[in-house]
């Protein structure tokens, strides 16, 4: 990850981690994704110019809901900008949530 992208990622990766120890890693399409083995992945990063975008793929499912909708139905985003300050414990919580709920694809 570029830039102040970096270190906001390696303290997403810490929380994730705490939160949902054991959980699976991978990159695919340049994009980090967590999951759960034999359960699927259930949270990817994706970074964009302005902002890192945070994706939890049941996050209809979450309390609270993330606050970004998406195209598919089951799915919402967190976005992170340069300076905002992160709530760790809101993002471990939704992190750990997301953990127990189906996940996309294979891990």
């Amino acid at each position: 990850m570029p830039g102040w992208k970096r270190d906001l990622g390696r303290q997403l990766d810490a929380l994730i981690m705490q939160a949902v120890p054991g959980a699976c890693k991978a990159v695919k399409w340049n994009s980090p994704l967590y999951g759960i083995e034999g359960q699927g992945w259930f949270l990817g990063v994706h970074c964009f110019t302005k902002y890192l975008k945070v994706a939890f793929f049941q996050g209809v499912s979450l309390k609270p809901l993330p606050p970004v909708e998406s195209k598919d139905k089951n799915t919402r985003y967190f976005h992170i900008y340069e300076g905002e300050k992160l709530d760790a414990a809101q993002f471990a919580s939704w992190a750990k949530q997301a953990s127990k709920l189906p996940g996309w694809g294979k891990t």
